[in-house]
């Protein structure tokens, strides 16, 4: 773990969503009993041609909503572990609408939550999808708002979508701390200008991207530590 030089980052903490907050393979494994031994491959091949669907459609300057990405992709997932079930596939759809919240980032948002840090999502899903999220894991108390690449039409890693943290809290990129679980997400934020921190919950090897990060994690229960966050008081 790298700590940050200074405290200028608790200015305000902005985060990625799936993968950072919310687990995206949890609609998959809550049905596994259907899917069988396919589940780990449906949940691989879902997100990367999720995100990879993002990026082409950026570079293609051919933009649809996080939505219509997520179907997408889920689909060319569902052939490639050759299940055709339509009723399993809205399902799913609609799952990932309530995905379950890791257990340390509710801990981390509670802990910023207590030292009065503003906490935001900045995210390529939809304003629905991730409000609903944010519902379902019973997290309103602890965000102060989400930011959806959906009000500029791009994905990440555009920086129109970073820009977007910078716009909504009016501090400099700097007082920002953005925080993902995605290396290629936090490189991004890092060029940018954002005082990022990767969440590298898997120990993958850093990214060969541009952009310098103030911080690594194993786990977002150590963010507190790496923002100089007080620890919080025990009563006798």
């Amino acid at each position: 773990m790298t700590t940050p030089p200074n405290a200028s980052l608790r200015a305000a903490c902005v985060f990625d969503a799936y993968g950072t907050i919310f687990d995206f393979g949890s609609a998959v494994r809550s049905r596994a009993e259907l899917i069988g031994e396919s589940a780990a491959t449906l949940i691989d091949t879902w997100r990367t041609k999720q995100l990879q669907y993002t990026w082409l459609r950026s570079l293609q300057n051919q933009y649809v909503n996080f939505e219509q990405v997520t179907a997408e992709a889920l689909d060319y997932a569902l052939e490639t572990v050759n299940i055709r079930n339509a009723a399993l596939r809205d399902d799913l759809l609609s799952l990932y609408h309530t995905l379950e919240a890791y257990p340390d980032a509710v801990r981390a948002l509670t802990a910023l939550h207590r030292a009065a840090i503003p906490c935001w999502i900045l995210s390529n899903g939809t304003p629905a999808m991730l409000e609903a999220a944010v519902r379902a894991a019973r997290l309103e108390p602890l965000l102060d708002g989400v930011l959806s690449a959906d009000s500029v039409g791009v994905y990440k890693t555009d920086p129109r979508v970073y820009q977007l943290a910078v716009d909504t809290l009016c501090v400099a990129p700097s007082r920002i701390a953005f925080v993902s679980a995605n290396g290629w997400d936090a490189f991004a934020a890092a060029n940018f200008g954002l005082s990022a921190i990767w969440c590298n919950r898997a120990a993958q090897p850093i990214e060969r991207l541009p952009g310098e990060l103030r911080g690594q994690l194993r786990s977002l229960d150590e963010l507190p530590s790496v923002l100089a966050l007080p620890p919080p008081v025990t009563l006798a």
